[in-house]
């Protein structure tokens, strides 16, 4: 299930490829042909399976369209990359449909690889209202969102009912508890995805949100990253691993190494997406039936989450728009997210989903997650997104690691995203 946490960006990649191109009686290498034709799946990942029967239903019911699954890398960086190559391509280019990272549509965008949507032809009003915003470039509609994710926050349920503690809904309740239970059980504080790669960039994100602030604005054209709330959100990461209630080791987690933390037992508070909960409430988990999850906790109040998840996109040199269209509406539909989620373990996009109590009752932690989903936020909109998450992630790294103060790292941010901003 890799694919599923790396950066709660939703890893599942699906690629659409000609496949019977000149049999269709189009010319070999024409982009953009408005006809019907054979497709190719390829996705990154699908590590649960379920995709096979997702596209045997296709199949069955467009004989002419078939799809044919294939397989890329499991890494988010590799399948970027090699996307990136193939969209370079121009004409010679395989891709038709990219189920994107969230984080790369305004990057696709800008750099002219997928074409604008209509609106009409996707059913947007069916899903949650922030997931739409992720799929938007320039006020147009880039993409279709496919998965999504938010943050939760997970804990201890025993440890906290025991000491007559309710789950924290503030940055200072998270750190009492952490500084005064966890020691009392062996138990490390509080941890999340530290680790300088995309992850850190959504913690990063995530505490600078959840103390009011923001880090871009402008489709990435204005910086304002230099801010009271920047250098709190910051402060809050750099504080807990000096004071130890983050243990010093969170430094190298990733989304498994922090859910196994958790799972084994070692933590009392864990920042991770929705997978991990499901993963530690399993039988054979050591906490079992101990686990609960709540929204993140902010500065004063509730916090705000990073949106993860995927969109799907259709290339500017697609063969065969139509279909591809299709494809995307059929993928999007009601039935086929019902089976995102109960066959993938995946956040589906449409909003009644959340509200279905057989659902529900199979995976409890579904209006919390709505919950989050509703008041999340997008990671920072840039064409060189690319550039700002490796800034974010090597600035907040050295505060937290303490080779800066939050307020220098601040600073150094603020100078760092204006040049690559300015490029």
């Amino acid at each position: 299930m890799r694919w599923i946490h790396a950066a709660g960006r939703g890893l599942l990649v699906l690629i659409v490829v000609l496949t019977g191109y000149a049999a269709s009686g189009a010319r070999a290498g024409e982009p953009g042909g408005s006809g019907r034709g054979p497709l190719t799946l390829a996705t990154a990942g699908d590590l649960t399976g379920y995709l096979g029967t997702v596209l045997d239903g296709w199949n069955r019911t467009h004989p002419g369209e078939k799809v044919t699954l294939v397989e890329l890398p499991d890494s988010a960086d590799e399948t970027r990359a090699q996307m990136i190559t193939d969209l370079r391509g121009g004409d010679r280019g395989r891709f038709d449909v990219l189920n994107i990272d969230v984080s790369w549509t305004s990057e696709f965008a800008a750099a002219g690889w997928i074409r604008p949507l209509p609106r009409d032809r996707f059913p947007l009003d069916t899903f949650l209202r922030p997931v739409v915003g992720t799929a938007t470039y320039d006020d147009r509609l880039y993409a279709v969102p496919y998965v999504t994710n938010a943050g939760l926050l997970l804990y201890r349920k025993d440890v906290l009912d025991a000491a007559g503690v309710p789950p924290p809904r503030t940055w200072a309740e998270l750190e009492r508890a952490a500084k005064a239970l966890a020691p009392e059980r062996g138990l490390g504080g509080y941890a999340g995805q530290f680790l300088p790669y995309e992850g850190l960039t959504v913690n990063a994100a995530e505490a600078v949100y959840s103390a009011g602030g923001t880090i871009l604005g402008d489709e990435g054209e204005r910086v304002t990253v230099n801010s009271r709330a920047a250098r709190e959100g910051i402060g809050f990461l750099a504080r807990g691993i000096r004071e130890g209630w983050i243990p010093r080791e969170a430094l190298a987690y990733k989304e498994e190494e922090s859910r196994q933390a958790f799972q084994d037992g070692r933590l009392l508070f864990l920042r991770n997406w929705p997978y991990a909960y499901v993963a530690a409430s399993a039988p054979g988990s050591k906490v079992a039936g101990k686990v609960g999850a709540v929204p993140l906790p902010g500065s004063g109040g509730p916090g705000t989450s990073v949106l993860g998840g995927s969109n799907l996109a259709v290339s500017s040199h697609a063969r065969h728009p139509d279909s591809a269209a299709r494809l995307i509406a059929y993928l999007t539909s009601e039935r086929v997210q019902r089976q995102v989620l109960t066959r993938g373990a995946l956040p589906p996009v449409r909003a009644d989903l959340y509200d279905d109590p057989g659902l529900i009752r199979r995976f409890p932690y579904l209006p919390t997650l709505r919950e989050s989903v509703r008041a999340a936020a997008p990671r920072p909109k840039s064409p060189h997104y690319d550039q700002v998450s490796l800034v974010v992630q090597a600035v907040v790294h050295d505060a937290m690691a303490g080779r800066q103060t939050p307020e220098a790292a601040v600073r150094r941010l603020a100078g760092e995203l204006a040049a690559v901003s300015s490029r």
